[in-house]
C-alpha cells in the first residue's frame, strides 16, 4: 500500500506518547513493504531529518512549520465560537496546501491522521479525494478525557478556571469526535475502553483496537545504571501535560509524605521534559527530584525501586507504564492509569484503588526486594507477549483489511 501519514510533529526521536506510537507504526509498516509518505508539522532542519531513521522508513518527508496561537486567540475562540479548541490548535493554511499538493502528485491507498490535533484536515482531504480511504488513529477518547479532568479540577477552588475550560471543551470535542468518526472510513482506538466510547459516535461499524506499543528490546538496558538510592520511586512523562502534572502534584503532597514518615530515605524522581511551573515548585519539598528533559529514560527506569503511576485523569494505553514494564520495573498504579492495559493477574502490576492502598503497597514493596524482582520479571515477560510492535502491527493490518486494504 501507499500510505500518507499526517502527524502533529516528526515522530523522532520517539520520546513521548504520540511519537512513540507513530514511529512504531511507520517502522512496522515499512518492514512489511508498505510505502510511507510523512507529512508533519515541524520546524526542524532538513538535514536533521535526513540523518534520522525516518529517512530510511519513508519515501518522502514533508514538513510545515506549526502554527502559533496565542492565549488571547484561544480565549477569543473559546468565547466567540462553538469550536473545540483542539480542532483548531494545529490548523494552518500551509499544511492544507501541502496536503493538497502531495495528494495531487501521488495516488495513495490510505491517509492516516495520527491523533485528534491533525484530524481537522481529514474532512478536507475526504472532500477533495473521496476515493482515498481515510483513517483516524485516535490517541485518546478526548471528550471523555476532558470530562474526567473537569471532575478532578472542580474539587479545588484554584483550579476552577481550568475546570470550566474542560467543562466547555468536553461538549465541543464530543461534537468534533462524532464528526470525525462519521467522516473516517476507519477509526482506530488504543484501548477497549476508548473503543466503547468512540463506538457511540459511529455505531455502523466496529472500532478496532490497536494498543500503544513499544520495541521491548530497547528497554533491556545494558548501559551504566544510575544510583538513585535504595528507595527510589520514579515517574516519567511529558511534564506540561495536565494528567501528568496532576498525578505528580497529588502524589507529592498526599502520598509521598506518608511514605517518608516510615522510610525517610525515599526519593521521588519526576522525569520528563518541560516541567509545568506547579511541578517546578515541588523542588522545594524534601526528597523530590525534577529532572526536566533527559536523553534516555531507561537509566532512570533501571535505577528505580518502584515505578509509580498515580494518574487520576487520562485515557488510552499508558506508554510510560509499558516502558516501565519492559524495563523490568515493579509498577504500582491507580486503576485509571492501568485501564488501557490488558486486565489479568499475569501483568505484574499492583493496582492501588485508594490513597491508603497506594501508600501501604509501596511501603510493603520497598521492604521486599525479591517480590519487586518477581513483579518486574512478570511485567517484562507480559509486555513482550502483548505490547511489542511485532505483535501489534499484524493487528493494524487486520484493521486495514476491514476497509478493503492491506
Amino acid at each position: 500500500m501507499k500510505i500518507l501519514m499526517v502527524t502533529a510533529g516528526l515522530p523522532y526521536p520517539p520520546h513521548q506518547g504520540g511519537a512513540l506510537r507513530t514511529y512504531g507504526i511507520i517502522q512496522g509498516l515499512h518492514k512489511l513493504g508498505h510505502e510511507i509518505t510523512l507529512l508533519s508539522l515541524d520546524s526542524r532542519a532538513a538535514q536533521e531529518v535526513k540523518d534520522s531513521p525516518l529517512a530510511q522508513y519513508c519515501r518522502q518527508i514533508k514538513m510545515v512549520a506549526p502554527p502559533s496561537r496565542s492565549k488571547s486567540e484561544r480565549l477569543r475562540n473559546l468565547i466567540l465560537s462553538r469550536e473545540a479548541d483542539i480542532s483548531r490548535r494545529l490548523y494552518t493554511d500551509e499544511l492544507t496546501q501541502a496536503l493538497k499538493q502531495i495528494m495531487e502528485q501521488d495516488r495513495f491507498d490510505l491517509i492516516q491522521f495520527e491523533g485528534i490535533e491533525v484530524a481537522c484536515y481529514l474532512p478536507l482531504a475526504k472532500a477533495i479525494f473521496p476515493d482515498v480511504k481515510m483513517c483516524y488513529d485516535a490517541f485518546n477518547a478526548e471528550a471523555a478525557l476532558q470530562r474526567v479532568i473537569y471532575e478532578v479540577d472542580r474539587t479545588q477552588v484554584k483550579r476552577w478556571p481550568m475546570a470550566f475550560y474542560s467543562f466547555i471543551q468536553s461538549g465541543r470535542i464530543e461534537q468534533f469526535e462524532r464528526m470525525l468518526c462519521k467522516e473516517a472510513d476507519l477509526v482506530i482506538a488504543v484501548s477497549s475502553e476508548d473503543a466503547a466510547i468512540l463506538a457511540q459516535y459511529q455505531p455502523a461499524y466496529t472500532i478496532p483496537v490497536v494498543p500503544n506499543g513499544i520495541f521491548t528490546h530497547d528497554y533491556e538496558w545494558e548501559g551504566e545504571k544510575l544510583d538513585l538510592g535504595q528507595h527510589a520511586l520514579v515517574f516519567t512523562g511529558k511534564m506540561d501535560y495536565r494528567p501528568n502534572v496532576d498525578a505528580v502534584i497529588w502524589f507529592s503532597k498526599e502520598i509521598l509524605p506518608e511514605i517518608q514518615a516510615i522510610i525517610p530515605a525515599v526519593r521521588f524522581y519526576v522525569v520528563g521534559q518541560r516541567p509545568h511551573p506547579e511541578v517546578e515548585k515541588l523542588r522545594d519539598l524534601p526528597g523530590i527530584q525534577i529532572t526536566g528533559w533527559v536523553k534516555d529514560v531507561q537509566p532512570f527506569l533501571h535505577g528505580a525501586a518502584i515505578y509509580v503511576a498515580p494518574l487520576r485523569m487520562g485515557s488510552g494505553t499508558r506508554l510510560k507504564i509499558l516502558e516501565a514494564m519492559a524495563a523490568g520495573c515493579a509498577v504500582v498504579a491507580t486503576p485509571l492509569a492501568a485501564s488501557g492495559i490488558r486486565n489479568d493477574e499475569q501483568n505484574g502490576m499492583s493496582i492501588a484503588k485508594t490513597e491508603q492502598e497506594m501508600i501501604s503497597t509501596i511501603l510493603a514493596l520497598l521492604n521486599q526486594t525479591e517480590k519487586r524482582d518477581q513483579m518486574g520479571q512478570a511485567a517484562q515477560d507480559y509486555v513482550k507477549r502483548h505490547y511489542d510492535w511485532s505483535v501489534l502491527i499484524p493487528q493494524l493490518i487486520e484493521a486495514y483489511k476491514g476497509i478493503g486494504l492491506g
